[in-house]
């Protein structure tokens, strides 16, 4: 049984006794965690986990924890178990760090694909937990790896105080078969569908500067995952004078288009897989029109009408959807759980968040500019994850 559990960082955890969420030690840990990954040469050679070091920096720890609740007396849960995606190599070390900031002790498996950044991590992440200051830290920690069918699923769960499962809908129905004590609580982050907001006049009106970093901005939120990722959108809505949206499409996907043919990685297995997906969606989804192309790199699709199944379509590896949109209310059949990031650009925020209120939707629990739909935080799909990894202690 043993054989096939491998432990990438930290060590078996014997007992979970919590922390306060914040703790001075959690801080310290992390900030040195941080300046770990910012200098290592080797870390340095990919975005993703650069981005993690500078979440993991003290000042941005600090600013999260003066978000925190000052109502209650919190404490950690105790010990939690991650179970994490296989689609994006470094969101395991981002729930890690939710659930150390928490207060528990962690036990994280990591997906089955041997990507370079989680080996970097855990190497980085094992010659910080070595130093004598932190051995309470290692003692809370246990970064594995398992075959997706064995018992550890069930072991672990069986002795979690909180258990998160970040996956697809058929993965969290599977995970819970294995059941939880009484009193743990669970957060899932299941499927979820993302679009973008654009305004053409603001696409016009942009100077080629602007206009090139909106181009970098989209790239990053949806080309760097090759759109796998929950919050990268997939269906694009654009907003603006009907003279003026042609115009706005045709700026925006042009410098779209060229920054994507000098920096994305396109081998012929991506180009095949896309034009394999837009060819079953265009037999499933009848609103779907001609597909406008000049060469593999960039498919744009436009779309005659909204409707419920819409959160089904989806695209990949520079497969995009559109639709001309007059009135927000006419998003009312997607906008319903499975709706999670909208990003816009050129729209105003608080009208967007006011429309949610007003019409009642089940779905967007985000709403950010474009360039930020991967930015993993604390408050994610709804959640205020640190707060839900603790408990209150009702003192009066």
């Amino acid at each position: 049984m043993g054989s096939e559990l491998i432990y990438l960082a930290g060590e078996e955890i014997h007992e979970g006794k919590p922390l306060p969420p914040y703790s001075d030690i959690v801080c310290r840990f992390l900030d040195d965690f941080s300046a770990e990954i910012l200098h290592d040469e080797d870390c340095k050679a990919y975005p993703d986990i650069v981005a993690v070091g500078f979440w993991a920096r003290r000042g941005n720890i600090k600013r999260l924890k003066s978000c925190l609740g000052q109502e209650a007396l919190r404490i950690g849960r105790g010990l939690a178990f991650h179970i994490t995606p296989s689609n994006i190599p470094v969101q395991f070390i981002f729930s890690y760090m939710f659930g150390l900031l928490a207060g528990n002790a962690n036990i994280v498996r990591v997906a089955s694909k041997d990507y370079p950044q989680i080996k970097l991590l855990c190497t980085v992440l094992d010659r910080v937990l070595a130093r004598e200051e932190y051995q309470v830290i290692r003692s809370m920690t246990a970064i594995v790896r398992y075959p997706r069918e064995s018992i550890w699923t069930k072991a672990f769960s069986a002795q979690c105080q909180v258990r998160l499962i970040w996956g697809g809908d058929e993965t969290i129905r599977n995970i819970r078969e294995c059941p939880l004590p009484p009193r743990a609580v669970e957060l899932t982050f299941a499927d979820r569908y993302s679009v973008a907001l654009i305004k053409a006049d603001a696409v016009n009106e942009a100077e080629e500067r602007a206009l090139q970093r909106l181009a970098q901005d989209f790239y990053n939120d949806t080309f760097l995952m090759d759109q796998n990722a929950c919050s990268s959108p997939q269906l694009i809505l654009w907003q603006g004078d009907e003279k003026k949206l042609e115009g706005g499409k045709e700026r925006f996907w042009l410098a779209v288009k060229k920054l994507a043919e000098g920096r994305y990685d396109f081998p012929p297995i991506k180009a095949t897989s896309k034009y394999s997906l837009f060819c079953s969606n265009a037999v499933r989804f009848e609103q779907t029109g001609n597909l406008v192309a000049e060469n593999n790199l960039l498919y744009r699709v436009p779309l005659k009408n909204i409707s419920d199944d819409l959160t089904e379509l989806r695209g990949s590896f520079g497969l995009f959807y559109e639709y001309d949109v007059k009135d927000l209310k006419e998003l009312d059949p997607i906008m319903k759980g499975k709706m999670q990031t909208v990003t816009y650009y050129g729209i105003d925020p608080k009208a967007l968040a006011s429309m949610v209120l007003e019409n009642g939707w089940l779905g967007i629990d985000r709403l950010v500019p474009i360039g930020k739909a991967l930015d993993l935080d604390v408050i994610w799909d709804g959640y205020d994850i640190v707060e839900e990894m603790t408990r209150i202690v009702d003192v009066r």
